[in-house]
């Protein structure tokens, strides 16, 4: 299958380059530093301590993707709308593996057949065009997308149906805004954030008031999504968040679709959420500063 994956970092690179080592044809769509590479030498992918040399396509423009029979939109919540506008006309599938709850549905407003995708990986760009990956890697899709899940699985990569596609953005919601925020004010990985009792006690309050605001639009979890959170620092113990990597790099980041998207529901809602807004507020602090 002829793929693009739109906003090539680390998560785009991550499941792109999968793809492209199962045989499909891949163009990884990014920044020019990394495309250079990738155009030059291919992507370094490593994992579990082995480092592999994939071959994929890659370039800078956007219009690279309009051929593509599946394009893989991972930019950051920042760009959504504008990626939608630029791939406006084309007929490409499109899944949103992005963080945040509404990425999909912007997409779709640019006239596009659009899906969120939910995503569970931990993994960064180590240097140009070099993906480390630190943990998971799965997926979680809506019944529209079994073809895909199927392709997915074919790769590599675990991909779960899910008839509750909702709820599961709502959990990727609640575990982003457990650990992204306090991993980049504390530049701490979430192993240690979960156990040292300070910061546990904020990524609890954090995540209980998350679970209220999803509750009060009518989403329900199946499981202790407290419990779940906590645990999440197992598999993912040396993981640092993309809002921490972006932090370290200087560039804005996705608070304001994570914490500060809780905060203004919340708000919305008549749901108190005091945890969300600190934490939106000391990011804000922080990436102004940087």
């Amino acid at each position: 299958m002829k793929i693009a994956v739109v906003g090539a970092g680390a998560v785009g690179c991550y499941f792109g380059g999968l793809l492209a080592k199962t045989g499909h044809d891949v163009t990884l769509i990014g920044r020019a530093r990394h495309v250079d590479a990738i155009q030059r030498d291919g992507l370094r992918f490593e994992k579990g301590g082995v480092v592999e040399m994939i071959r994929a396509a890659a370039s800078i423009s956007i219009d690279a993707a309009r051929e593509a029979e599946l394009i893989l939109a991972s930019v950051k919540t920042l760009d959504t709308e504008a990626t939608g506008a630029a791939l406006a006309g084309a007929a490409s599938r499109v899944l949103s593996l992005q963080n945040g709850v509404d990425n999909a549905e912007k997409l779709r407003a640019a006239g596009l057949d659009a899906h969120p995708c939910v995503v569970y990986v931990g993994c960064s760009m180590a240097g140009p065009g070099h993906v480390f990956h630190t943990g998971r890697g799965d997926l979680a899709v809506g019944p529209a997308l079994t073809a895909e899940a199927a392709m997915f699985e074919a790769a590599g990569i675990p991909c779960r149906v899910t008839e509750k596609i909702d709820a599961e953005l709502w959990r990727k919601l609640i575990l982003n805004c457990a650990y992204n925020a306090l991993s980049a004010l504390t530049r701490c990985r979430y192993g240690q954030i979960a156990e040292f009792e300070g910061t546990r006690k904020i990524l609890i309050g954090a995540v209980e008031e998350t679970i209220a605001v999803a509750n009060a639009l009518g989403i329900t979890f199946d499981e202790d999504m407290v419990a779940t959170s906590i645990g999440l620092a197992g598999p993912l113990n040396a993981t640092v968040s993309s809002t921490a990597q972006d932090i370290a790099l200087g560039r804005k980041t996705e608070i304001d679709s994570l914490n500060g998207y809780v905060a203004r529901r919340g708000r919305e809602l008549g749901v108190a959420t005091p945890v969300n807004e600190k934490l939106r507020a000391l990011v804000k602090l922080r990436e102004e500063a940087t």
